[in-house]
């Protein structure tokens, strides 16, 4: 292995030049788990209100029905997706101030505890609340997962390694509704339910136990990310360029093992960053505001079709006058839908630019509703239609974050990116309040169309976005 202190004094500028050489990933790939770990809780907590919310709803309000259900989800959900907003546009930028691996503690330790929390309530207002305090965590960690990720991957790799993230995504969502389906509906004849299903009047608390299992993992998470390094970016941008040569030192002797280490590349020069709110970088630039409105409208479309399906597919079945059990077996079967395309983004992410993925996932959401509606009472075929629509839904998703974060500079990355997909999922929010109690009065095509649309127009906004695979970040975002 070559040694960069031959090539004279250490230089931010060098030592950004050593990072971007590296062309694999350069760290232990037990860190990919680690990192990943949030990833699992977030779409667990996310998915694993999709099947459990009619006994919770149930269990906690008055009145509430398998039928009249979807009319309550609407609140819950925007008021997680509200702290989910405030979450990332308030810890967010302390992360571009305070360091990328201290805030990731500081997330999972919040989204741990409001897990915890929600286990704990006994009313509709009690849920709500809780929901909205693991939003907080979610929504800042979910954005400084992304940048921390895409600061460590080689640039040929940004999509590529979020999207190895995100089969932890993948995961989280498969666990948290079938585990939904095992302990909050009553056990039914396949293919109506699972035969070995425990909810009953015997067992009605399935939903807290999943919440606590949810918190649990959060807190595993905690202790795992102690080992995480810092990002030599942000370590640069604070002026911390001997703790950043340290850590890309480890990187390169990681690297070393995997590949020939090319040379060093003539270092750029890099200026200090100023002294400024990161909001301040972007509202003050017209080039990086332009970016934030045009992936903020993406996000916030897009994320319209995302949430009525990932927290609402079983209770927009369940409306569509689907019993529950059935519902929920075949919402858990798309599931696997959403294991495939994490697999398909990380395998062939990189092929295409970023914004080439919407329109595909798009496609392919339209076609996974209509064979649903074709389905009819035909049980395996609307597992099918279901596993299309959760893989189109998805695979837009993890391509999307990299290209959010790419999109702005190390000064303001997760700032940047926590306003176009924090308040972009107010989107989802607002889609769940408006689209739910919709659904009764519509048969099973229109209510998958209508919701799909709304990704149609996400991915047609998109295209009017950067290119940026396989560029420096500090040339895309100086």
């Amino acid at each position: 292995m070559e040694r960069t202190e031959a090539r004279g004094p250490t230089t931010p500028g060098l030592v950004l030049a050593r990072l971007d050489r590296l062309t694999v990933w350069s760290l232990p790939y037990l860190f990919i788990g680690v990192i990943g770990l949030g990833f699992l809780f977030t779409f667990y907590d996310i998915f694993d209100i999709n099947v459990s919310f009619i006994q919770t709803c149930a269990t906690i309000q008055p009145h509430c029905t398998p039928v009249n259900a979807s009319s309550y989800l609407g609140l819950p959900v925007l008021m997680n997706l509200v702290g989910y907003v405030v979450g990332t546009l308030v810890l967010s930028p302390l992360s571009d101030r305070f360091g990328r691996r201290d805030m990731l503690l500081v997330t999972l330790v919040i989204t741990g505890l409001g897990s915890l929390a929600t286990a704990a309530v006994s009313n509709m207002a009690g849920f709500v609340l809780a929901r909205a305090v693991t939003g907080i965590g979610i929504g800042a960690d979910l954005a400084i997962v992304n940048t921390y990720i895409n600061e460590m991957a080689p640039r040929a790799g940004r999509a590529r390694y979020t999207s190895l993230i995100f089969i932890m995504s993948a995961l989280g969502a498969f666990v948290g509704i079938w585990l939904g389906l095992l302990l909050t509906t009553p056990a039914s004849p396949f293919p109506l339910g699972l035969p070995f299903a425990q909810a009953g009047p015997h067992f009605a608390n399935g939903w807290q136990v999943m919440y606590i299992i949810g918190g649990a993992l959060a807190l595993v998470g905690v202790l795992l990310r102690v080992q995480l390094p810092e990002s030599p970016r942000w370590l640069i941008n604070r002026g911390r360029v001997a703790d950043a040569d340290r850590v890309v030192t480890q990187m390169e002797a990681m690297a070393s093992r995997r590949m020939k280490l090319a040379d060093v590349d003539a270092p750029a020069p890099v200026e200090p960053a100023p002294a400024a709110i990161p909001y301040t970088t972007i509202f003050r630039s017209p080039t990086y505001l332009k970016r934030t409105l045009l992936l903020l409208a993406m996000w916030f479309v897009s994320y319209v079709t995302v949430y009525a399906f990932a927290s609402g597919f079983t209770t927009i079945l369940s409306g569509l006058h689907y019993p529950p059990p059935e519902a929920g077996l075949i919402a858990a079967f798309g599931t696997i839908g959403f294991i495939l395309c994490a697999m398909v983004a990380y395998q062939w992410g990189e092929r295409l630019e970023r914004k080439r993925w919407l329109p595909i996932s798009a496609v392919l959401t339209l076609l996974g509703g209509v064979i649903v509606a074709v389905a009819g009472q035909t049980f395996w075929l609307a597992v099918v239609g279901s596993m299309v629509v959760f893989f189109g839904f998805n695979l837009w998703v993890p391509i999307a974050y990299s290209w959010s974060t790419e999109n702005y500079p190390t000064r303001a990355r997760t700032t940047g990116f926590a306003l176009v997909d924090g308040i972009g999922h107010l989107g989802g929010g607002v889609g769940i309040v408006v689209i739910a109690p919709l659904i009764p009065y519509m048969n099973v095509l229109e209510a998958f169309l209508f919701i799909g649309l709304f990704l149609v127009a996400g991915a047609v906004i998109a295209q009017f976005g950067l290119n940026t695979r396989g560029r420096l970040l500090e040339e895309l975002s100086p």
